[in-house]
């Protein structure tokens, strides 16, 4: 009664290709899907997929220091839960306070806008990642219209 032995790491999916396979699911998904909230969190989520798998470091040979592969990533995510809002007719302005924000190079601060939602992630910060997602907003905003302003210390959101 012996367990089976384990599966040579050969046969074991790589992340990207994990990554790979659920952006298609993903994709297909899309394709399914009538209701706009639904479409909006999926169209997110293939944009955190594709950006995440833009970002995925190359293969590393065996003997690689793991260690810069942990500085490029930051060491875990934290969701931000503390921010403040500005609102007009035109203009909605959230304003997040991330010490050192604007050191960081700018493929290190992604925004994702979809017409009723708007994800943020700030990759490697003082060795964390911080996230904020925003779905089924009230009314509609203007995904070519929306930027995102970093700034010493805050990082603003339109």
């Amino acid at each position: 009664d012996r367990p089976p032995p384990p599966r040579p790491a050969a046969g074991r999916p790589t992340r990207g290709r994990s990554l790979q396979k659920d952006l298609e699911e993903v994709k297909e998904l899309l394709t399914k899907a009538t209701r706009k909230r639904l479409r909006d969190v999926l169209t997110t989520e293939k944009h955190k997929l594709e950006i995440e798998m833009k970002n995925q470091p190359p293969p590393k040979l065996k003997g690689d220091a793991g260690e810069e592969e942990k500085s490029l990533l930051g060491g875990y995510t934290v969701k931000i839960n503390n921010y403040g809002w500005d609102q007009s007719d035109k203009f909605i302005k959230i304003y997040i306070s991330l010490n050192g924000v604007q050191k960081l190079p700018a493929e290190n601060v992604q925004v994702n806008f979809t017409e009723r939602s708007f994800d943020l992630l700030v990759k490697n910060l003082n060795g964390k990642n911080y996230t904020m997602t925003f779905n089924n907003l009230l009314k509609p905003i203007s995904v070519e219209g929306s930027s995102r302003k970093v700034s010493v210390p805050l990082l603003c959101r339109y």
